[in-house]
Order: structure tokens, then C-alpha cells, then sequence
């Protein structure tokens, strides 16, 4: 498109519906949202980033082919999974790891569960830009 206004606000778009789509992952571990929702979000700023500015120019700012996102996102997820056969426990079954954890504090909590948000949010990231961009091409 040769829209002056459009073009100029991508730009700025992009960037917010970025940082909202990973307020979404971060938020959704007790909340609504998550993975797929901020995969979503944040797909659909580079939708729009496609739109104003053409698929090479997104190809471009990615870095990384959208393929290439999916497939490490699937091998993230997938690590989450495996990560609890490590201690014996089932496939997929939460590990929490507590970072400077003391006797009066409890530390900082990360668990295998956001480790397996992360990777849906690459894996749908990146397979939505993949079927954007291919059927944008196509035309």
C-alpha cells in the first residue's frame, strides 16, 4: 500500500501489539491469555507490518524465517515436556525452580509451564506468519 499515514503507524503498531503480545504470555501463566493468545497478538503486528510495507520488507525486519520460529518453538515446548522425565516425573508435568530462595523468602519462581508457553508462542508466531506471508507472495 501507498498510504503515507498507514506507513508511519506500523511502525509504532508493530511495537505495541510486540510488547502486548508478550504481556499476554507473561500474564496468562494465572490468568487469561498465554502462549497462543500472545502469538497471536504479536503475529498480527507483523501482519500489519505486511500489509503497509510488502512480505520482503517483513521478511526483512524478522530476521529469522517464520519456519525457522515455528520449528524452534515446537523444540522448545517440547524440552518443557521432557524436562520433567529429568526427575522422574510424567511427561509435562510443571517443574518449579525457585531463584535465590533463602529460608524467609521464597525467590523467584519459574516453572517448566512458562518454558511450554514460550514455545507455543513461537510455534504459533511463527506458523501464522508462514501461512500470511506465503499466501501474500501468492498474489
Amino acid at each position: 500500500m501507498n498510504s503515507v499515514i498507514l506507513n508511519a503507524a506500523t511502525r509504532l503498531l508493530v511495537s505495541l501489539l510486540v510488547l502486548f503480545s508478550i504481556y499476554m504470555l507473561l500474564r496468562g501463566h494465572n490468568l487469561p491469555g498465554g502462549g497462543f493468545i500472545g502469538g497471536l497478538t504479536g503475529a498480527t503486528g507483523f501482519v500489519l507490518y505486511a500489509i503497509a510495507h510488502g512480505t520482503e520488507a517483513t521478511r526483512a525486519a524478522l530476521r529469522v524465517e517464520p519456519q525457522n520460529i515455528a520449528m524452534i518453538g515446537l523444540g522448545v515446548a517440547l524440552a518443557a515436556g521432557v524436562s520433567a522425565a529429568i526427575f522422574g516425573d510424567a511427561f509435562f508435568t510443571g517443574q518449579w525452580l525457585f531463584l535465590g530462595a533463602t529460608e524467609d523468602d521464597k525467590g523467584l519462581p519459574l516453572s517448566s509451564v512458562l518454558v511450554f508457553d514460550i514455545g507455543v508462542y513461537l510455534v504459533v508466531f511463527g506458523s501464522i506468519l508462514t501461512l500470511v506471508l506465503a499466501l501474500e507472495e501468492e498474489v
